[in-house]
């Protein structure tokens, strides 16, 4: 069985602990390192690099936004999924527009953390049902003022709804008639529209969304 080596930084203790210990029980999972900072995080890494981080915003010294360029630029082939307390639309698009690849709530459960962790290491995006609300409600947004560019395929639209009401990809892909790999591979491209192109725009959409 191939194992997946996965990183974390959180800087809460208890959720560190519980995150490490939950994830060093799975079969397929190897914790490779544990730090409560981005700056711990970029000292302890020798030699191999970890696969998938999860990775705090909130964190003492460098933020977790601050930090996925230092963290990308040392090892540009390390998907980061957000594991955060902030579900502010602000800071959803500004780590998707950073690169990151998943955005978790704290308060998901651990099935679904490990949900998360094997849909990006099988080369897809993972969307949990609180921010697929936000992207909802941004597409919404983008679709008064007008704007084909970012605009959702009638599938897209659907796949969305079905995580808005709590499905798992997998009930997804049965209602819809589609792959377990075509729902991963539609949330990916979902993702690619959300990509910002200026931290201008960024703010602008979101005060407009708040009108």
């Amino acid at each position: 069985m191939a194992h997946i080596h996965l990183s974390i930084i959180e800087d809460e203790e208890t959720v560190r602990e519980s995150l490490a210990d939950f994830l060093s029980a799975q079969a397929d999972f190897v914790v490779h390192s544990v730090a409560e900072s981005v700056e711990t995080f970029l000292a302890l890494q020798r030699g191999t690099s970890p696969e998938i981080l999860l990775l705090d915003i909130n964190l003492p010294g460098m933020s977790g936004l601050e930090g996925i360029h230092l963290i990308q630029k040392k090892h540009p082939n390390l998907d980061i999924i957000m594991l955060t307390s902030f579900e502010e639309e602000e800071h959803v698009f500004e780590a998707l527009r950073r690169g990151a690849v998943g955005y978790l709530s704290k308060r998901s459960p651990l099935v679904m953390v490990r949900e998360a962790i094997q849909t990006v290491a099988a080369g897809g995006s993972f969307m949990s049902p609180s921010i697929a609300r936000h992207v909802v409600n941004f597409f919404r947004f983008r679709q008064r003022v007008n704007n084909p560019d970012v605009e959702l395929t009638d599938r897209q639209k659907e796949i969305l709804q079905g995580l808005v009401d709590g499905k798992s990809y997998k009930m997804i892909a049965d209602a819809c008639g589609i792959t377990l790999e075509t729902v991963r591979d539609h949330i990916k491209k979902i993702y690619k529209k959300l990509q910002i192109n200026s931290k201008g725009e960024l703010v602008s959409m979101i005060l407009g969304n708040r009108l």
